[in-house]
Protein backbone atom coordinates (compact mmCIF):
# COMPACT_ATOMS: atom_id res chain seq x y z
CA UNK A 1 0.00 0.00 0.00
CA UNK A 2 1.50 3.54 -1.05
CA UNK A 3 2.29 5.97 1.56
CA UNK A 4 1.05 9.42 0.91
CA UNK A 5 3.03 12.24 3.26
CA UNK A 6 1.52 15.79 3.63
CA UNK A 7 3.41 18.58 1.64
CA UNK A 8 4.64 19.80 4.43
CA UNK A 9 6.55 16.26 5.32
CA UNK A 10 7.63 16.49 2.62
CA UNK A 11 9.46 19.80 1.64
CA UNK A 12 10.51 18.98 5.19
CA UNK A 13 12.60 15.95 3.92
CA UNK A 14 13.56 17.37 1.15
CA UNK A 15 15.37 20.47 3.02
CA UNK A 16 17.21 17.37 4.83
CA UNK A 17 18.35 16.12 1.86
CA UNK A 18 19.50 19.07 0.65
CA UNK A 19 21.33 19.70 3.68
CA UNK A 20 23.48 16.46 3.77
CA UNK A 21 24.40 17.21 0.24
CA UNK A 22 28.02 18.77 0.13
CA UNK A 23 30.50 15.56 -0.03
CA UNK A 24 30.59 12.09 -1.49
CA UNK A 25 30.97 11.30 2.09
CA UNK A 26 28.15 11.58 4.65
CA UNK A 27 26.94 14.31 6.44
CA UNK A 28 28.29 14.35 9.71
CA UNK A 29 31.42 12.65 9.80
CA UNK A 30 32.73 10.91 12.80
CA UNK A 31 35.62 13.16 13.43
CA UNK A 32 33.04 16.13 12.59
CA UNK A 33 31.03 15.26 15.88
CA UNK A 34 34.05 15.56 18.27
CA UNK A 35 33.26 19.53 17.60
CA UNK A 36 36.24 22.17 17.10
CA UNK A 37 38.37 23.88 19.13
CA UNK A 38 38.40 27.50 20.22
CA UNK A 39 41.94 28.15 21.15
CA UNK A 40 43.41 30.65 19.52
CA UNK A 41 46.55 28.74 19.86
CA UNK A 42 45.20 26.71 17.17
CA UNK A 43 43.03 29.44 15.44
CA UNK A 44 43.77 30.22 11.85
CA UNK A 45 43.62 33.89 12.40
CA UNK A 46 44.16 36.68 9.44
CA UNK A 47 47.62 37.65 10.71
CA UNK A 48 49.09 34.39 10.79
CA UNK A 49 47.87 33.87 7.03
CA UNK A 50 48.99 36.98 6.02
CA UNK A 51 52.24 36.58 7.46
CA UNK A 52 53.01 33.19 6.00
CA UNK A 53 51.25 34.43 2.82
CA UNK A 54 50.25 30.85 2.34
CA UNK A 55 46.28 29.75 3.10
CA UNK A 56 45.79 26.27 3.63
CA UNK A 57 43.13 24.65 2.44
CA UNK A 58 41.69 21.07 3.13
CA UNK A 59 39.79 19.15 0.34
CA UNK A 60 39.22 15.87 -1.06
CA UNK A 61 40.99 16.06 -4.35
CA UNK A 62 38.17 12.97 -5.31
CA UNK A 63 35.00 14.87 -5.47
CA UNK A 64 34.43 15.70 -8.88
CA UNK A 65 33.44 18.42 -10.20
CA UNK A 66 34.34 19.86 -6.80
CA UNK A 67 37.80 18.88 -6.29
CA UNK A 68 39.41 16.37 -8.19
CA UNK A 69 42.48 15.48 -10.59
CA UNK A 70 43.61 15.87 -14.38
CA UNK A 71 46.79 14.32 -14.71
CA UNK A 72 48.17 15.40 -11.49
CA UNK A 73 46.61 18.54 -11.71
CA UNK A 74 44.55 19.55 -8.72
CA UNK A 75 41.41 21.22 -10.13
CA UNK A 76 37.50 21.69 -9.94
CA UNK A 77 34.91 24.00 -8.91
CA UNK A 78 35.77 24.52 -5.27
CA UNK A 79 39.44 24.65 -6.07
CA UNK A 80 39.19 27.66 -8.89
CA UNK A 81 36.70 29.55 -6.21
CA UNK A 82 39.36 29.50 -3.29
CA UNK A 83 42.19 29.80 -5.78
CA UNK A 84 40.85 33.41 -6.67
CA UNK A 85 39.71 33.65 -3.15
CA UNK A 86 43.35 33.79 -2.30
CA UNK A 87 44.42 35.91 -5.23
CA UNK A 88 42.04 38.43 -4.00
CA UNK A 89 43.78 37.93 -0.58
CA UNK A 90 47.28 38.08 -2.18
CA UNK A 91 48.29 34.88 -0.56
CA UNK A 92 49.24 31.66 -1.88
CA UNK A 93 46.85 28.50 -1.30
CA UNK A 94 48.39 25.68 -0.45
CA UNK A 95 45.74 22.28 -0.58
CA UNK A 96 46.21 19.96 2.32
CA UNK A 97 44.03 16.51 0.46
CA UNK A 98 41.86 14.79 2.91
CA UNK A 99 39.49 11.80 3.32
CA UNK A 100 35.96 13.33 4.04
CA UNK A 101 36.14 10.91 7.16
CA UNK A 102 39.05 13.07 8.48
CA UNK A 103 38.77 16.45 6.78
CA UNK A 104 37.00 18.09 10.19
CA UNK A 105 39.51 16.68 12.16
CA UNK A 106 41.92 18.12 10.14
CA UNK A 107 40.81 21.51 10.50
CA UNK A 108 40.09 21.09 14.27
CA UNK A 109 43.82 20.13 14.78
CA UNK A 110 45.66 22.88 12.69
CA UNK A 111 46.34 20.72 9.89
CA UNK A 112 44.59 23.49 7.93
CA UNK A 113 43.16 27.22 8.38
CA UNK A 114 39.97 26.48 6.21
CA UNK A 115 37.61 23.30 4.30
CA UNK A 116 36.39 24.11 0.53
CA UNK A 117 34.98 20.98 0.01
CA UNK A 118 30.96 21.70 -0.85
CA UNK A 119 30.34 21.66 3.32
CA UNK A 120 26.83 22.37 3.13
CA UNK A 121 25.54 24.42 5.90
CA UNK A 122 23.54 23.09 8.65
CA UNK A 123 22.30 24.15 12.10
CA UNK A 124 24.26 21.33 13.66
CA UNK A 125 27.88 22.02 11.55
CA UNK A 126 26.75 25.77 12.66
CA UNK A 127 27.00 24.92 16.33
CA UNK A 128 30.80 23.64 15.97
CA UNK A 129 32.13 25.76 12.72
CA UNK A 130 32.66 29.07 11.37
CA UNK A 131 31.16 29.62 7.87
CA UNK A 132 31.56 32.17 5.16
CA UNK A 133 28.76 33.05 2.83
CA UNK A 134 27.79 30.60 0.50
CA UNK A 135 29.10 30.03 -3.00
CA UNK A 136 27.39 27.22 -3.70
CA UNK A 137 23.68 27.26 -3.82
CA UNK A 138 21.58 23.85 -5.10
CA UNK A 139 18.45 22.55 -4.96
CA UNK A 140 16.44 19.19 -4.90
CA UNK A 141 15.19 18.12 -8.61
CA UNK A 142 12.99 15.78 -10.03
CA UNK A 143 14.33 14.47 -13.23
CA UNK A 144 12.05 12.90 -16.31
CA UNK A 145 12.42 11.60 -19.30
CA UNK A 146 12.25 14.80 -21.78
CA UNK A 147 8.15 14.01 -23.48
CA UNK A 148 7.07 12.96 -19.71
CA UNK A 149 4.11 15.41 -19.49
CA UNK A 150 3.19 13.91 -16.03
CA UNK A 151 5.18 14.22 -13.67
CA UNK A 152 5.62 18.30 -12.60
CA UNK A 153 5.90 18.43 -9.11
CA UNK A 154 7.11 16.14 -6.32
CA UNK A 155 3.37 15.43 -5.36
CA UNK A 156 2.90 14.04 -8.86
CA UNK A 157 5.59 11.12 -7.97
CA UNK A 158 3.06 9.62 -6.06
CA UNK A 159 2.48 6.35 -7.21
CA UNK A 160 5.07 6.65 -9.86
CA UNK A 161 8.46 4.65 -9.68
CA UNK A 162 11.68 6.48 -8.90
CA UNK A 163 15.25 5.66 -9.12
CA UNK A 164 17.35 5.97 -6.08
CA UNK A 165 20.31 4.84 -3.99
CA UNK A 166 18.78 3.29 -0.92
CA UNK A 167 21.91 5.12 0.82
CA UNK A 168 20.88 8.76 -0.15
CA UNK A 169 18.72 11.34 2.03
CA UNK A 170 16.52 11.42 -1.96
CA UNK A 171 15.34 7.90 -1.00
CA UNK A 172 13.49 9.36 1.55
CA UNK A 173 12.12 12.21 -0.23
CA UNK A 174 10.87 9.57 -2.83
CA UNK A 175 8.85 7.76 -0.33
CA UNK A 176 7.57 11.10 1.32
CA UNK A 177 6.07 11.96 -2.19
CA UNK A 178 4.20 8.42 -2.39
CA UNK A 179 6.73 6.86 -4.90
CA UNK A 180 8.08 3.50 -5.16
CA UNK A 181 11.67 3.29 -5.90
CA UNK A 182 13.51 1.02 -6.96
CA UNK A 183 16.74 0.60 -5.53
CA UNK A 184 20.45 1.48 -7.56
CA UNK A 185 23.84 2.08 -6.94
CA UNK A 186 24.05 5.80 -7.86
CA UNK A 187 23.51 8.30 -10.78
CA UNK A 188 24.39 6.74 -13.84
CA UNK A 189 22.30 3.39 -13.09
CA UNK A 190 19.19 5.61 -12.18
CA UNK A 191 19.61 7.10 -15.55
CA UNK A 192 20.04 3.86 -17.53
CA UNK A 193 16.60 2.65 -16.33
CA UNK A 194 14.89 6.06 -16.50
CA UNK A 195 16.16 6.24 -20.79
CA UNK A 196 14.89 2.26 -20.76
CA UNK A 197 11.60 3.12 -19.00
CA UNK A 198 11.72 0.75 -16.46
CA UNK A 199 11.48 3.88 -13.87
CA UNK A 200 9.59 6.94 -14.52
CA UNK A 201 11.98 9.57 -12.70
CA UNK A 202 14.93 9.88 -10.22
CA UNK A 203 15.37 12.17 -7.46
CA UNK A 204 18.65 14.18 -6.99
CA UNK A 205 20.68 16.82 -6.46
CA UNK A 206 20.66 19.96 -9.35
CA UNK A 207 24.32 19.93 -9.12
CA UNK A 208 24.41 15.93 -10.25
CA UNK A 209 21.85 16.81 -13.10
CA UNK A 210 23.78 19.90 -13.98
CA UNK A 211 27.13 17.91 -13.87
CA UNK A 212 26.47 15.74 -16.02
CA UNK A 213 25.15 17.67 -18.76
CA UNK A 214 28.02 19.72 -18.97
CA UNK A 215 30.35 16.63 -19.61
CA UNK A 216 27.55 14.47 -21.47
CA UNK A 217 24.83 16.46 -22.51
CA UNK A 218 21.58 14.64 -23.18
CA UNK A 219 18.12 16.23 -24.55
CA UNK A 220 16.13 12.99 -23.77
CA UNK A 221 15.90 13.72 -20.04
CA UNK A 222 14.80 17.01 -18.31
CA UNK A 223 14.19 18.65 -14.84
CA UNK A 224 10.58 18.46 -14.42
CA UNK A 225 10.55 19.74 -10.83
CA UNK A 226 12.50 22.10 -8.58
CA UNK A 227 12.12 22.37 -4.78
CA UNK A 228 11.77 25.76 -2.87
CA UNK A 229 14.20 24.76 -0.64
CA UNK A 230 17.99 25.32 -0.89
CA UNK A 231 20.69 23.86 0.23
CA UNK A 232 23.62 26.40 0.59
CA UNK A 233 27.79 25.21 0.79
CA UNK A 234 30.60 27.12 1.83
CA UNK A 235 33.83 27.47 3.16
CA UNK A 236 34.57 26.10 6.94
CA UNK A 237 36.49 27.68 9.51
CA UNK A 238 37.55 26.87 13.14
CA UNK A 239 35.19 29.00 15.48
CA UNK A 240 37.85 31.78 16.56
CA UNK A 241 39.07 32.53 12.97
CA UNK A 242 36.48 35.57 12.28
CA UNK A 243 38.66 38.03 10.75
CA UNK A 244 40.25 35.40 8.34
CA UNK A 245 36.08 34.42 7.48
CA UNK A 246 35.28 38.20 7.00
CA UNK A 247 38.43 38.35 4.63
CA UNK A 248 37.19 35.24 2.65
CA UNK A 249 33.87 36.96 2.51
CA UNK A 250 35.32 40.18 1.01
CA UNK A 251 36.89 38.18 -1.43
CA UNK A 252 34.22 36.41 -2.40
CA UNK A 253 31.90 39.55 -2.53
CA UNK A 254 34.21 41.08 -5.05
CA UNK A 255 34.44 37.84 -7.47
CA UNK A 256 30.69 37.63 -7.13
CA UNK A 257 30.98 41.56 -8.20
CA UNK A 258 33.04 41.02 -10.91
CA UNK A 259 31.52 37.78 -12.45
CA UNK A 260 34.06 35.75 -11.53
CA UNK A 261 31.85 33.52 -9.02
CA UNK A 262 29.29 33.17 -12.02
CA UNK A 263 32.05 32.42 -14.98
CA UNK A 264 33.55 29.91 -13.07
CA UNK A 265 29.59 28.11 -12.50
CA UNK A 266 29.53 28.45 -16.30
CA UNK A 267 32.93 26.94 -16.75
CA UNK A 268 31.81 23.52 -14.53
CA UNK A 269 27.41 23.32 -14.40
CA UNK A 270 26.80 25.62 -17.35
CA UNK A 271 24.92 28.01 -15.69
CA UNK A 272 25.50 30.26 -12.09
CA UNK A 273 25.40 28.35 -9.22
CA UNK A 274 26.65 30.80 -6.80
CA UNK A 275 23.83 32.20 -5.65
Amino acid sequence: MKRTAPLLATAAIIALSLSACGSAGPSTSASESGGAKSSADTGATLKKVQDSGVLTVGTEGTYRPFSYHEGNELTGYDVEVIEAVGEKMGVEVKFQETQWDAIFAGLDAGRFDAIANQVSINPEREEKYLFTEPYTVSTGVVVTKSDNSEIASFETLEGKTTAQSLTSNFYETAKAAGANVEPVEGWAQSITLLKQGRVDATVNDKLTFLDAQKTNPDDSIKIAAESEEKSESAVALRKDSTELAQAIDTALEELRAEGELAKISEKYFGEDVSK
